[in-house]
């Protein structure tokens, strides 16, 4: 099998020459951040409408304490256009995280949008290094459908694992891997080189679930989804929470 996903490989990249070559000499990537921006613009309110009601049941799990204070510190690591905000309850101060300064003018947009929140800053920085945030800073992480295009998903667990205060709550939902063997990931390991360079960095085959095993969180609930959009080569989603 692995011979035929080589030679697949192989097929795929002779037809896709041009976007290789131009990933290899440095000029896609730039064109890249420019244009995701607008791709995940137009693709979040589908996204969101096929997933709305996981959505409200995994954040409505979000506590708001009651009180003078009433306020919970957030970060959004990946942040994209900011397609969770709709979904979490008033009384949150929100911190976005992308590496991407082309979301910001995004994330502007949805923020005047949803005046239930309240909205802190926008930081500029992978996920990998978020030194600008202090350690046991925060009460919420949420990360969305990022670990699957960062360069180490272990180091950003750490990181969040770091900022979350104690008793703090990491919220995820993440796509992963088809069951090594089948035919599904087969294909997911053919495309994904080429997947890649159209969804900035996006890779099809991480077992994310092994990273969230190992990270060192107290409690970890999990539960498997299909994927909510068939049409694309993605495969099952995981979501849940953990607790520092």
């Amino acid at each position: 099998m692995d011979a035929l996903v080589q030679l697949l490989r192989l097929l795929l990249l002779l037809l896709t020459l041009p976007l290789h070559l131009m990933a290899l000499l440095g000029c896609w990537q730039p064109l890249c951040k420019r244009y995701f921006p607008h791709l995940m613009a137009v693709l979040t309110p589908k996204c969101n409408r096929v997933m709305d009601s996981k959505k409200r049941e995994l954040f409505g799990q979000i506590k708001v304490p009651t009180g003078a204070s009433g306020k919970v510190a957030l970060l959004e690591v990946g942040c994209g256009t900011g397609a969770n905000f709709k979904f979490y309850p008033a009384g949150c101060r929100i911190t976005c995280l992308d590496p991407n300064p082309n979301f910001e003018k995004f994330l502007t947009k949805s923020m005047a949008e949803n005046r239930h929140l309240e909205y802190e800053r926008f930081v500029v920085a992978p996920g990998e290094d978020m030194k600008e945030l202090a350690d046991s800073s925060m009460d919420v992480v949420v990360i969305t459908l990022v670990l699957c295009s960062v360069q180490s998903p272990r180091r950003v667990l750490q990181e969040v694992y770091r900022v979350l205060r104690p008793g703090g709550v990491f919220f995820f939902w993440e796509h992963v891997a088809e069951p090594r063997g089948s035919w599904a990931f087969l294909w997911q390991q053919v495309l994904e080189p080429t997947w890649k360079h159209f969804t900035d960095g996006c890779c099809l085959t991480r077992e994310t679930w092994k990273d969230l095993e190992s990270t060192g969180f107290s409690q970890l609930q999990m539960e498997r989804q299909p994927p909510p959009l068939k049409w694309l080569p993605v495969g099952p989603h995981i979501m849940g929470k953990a607790v520092k």
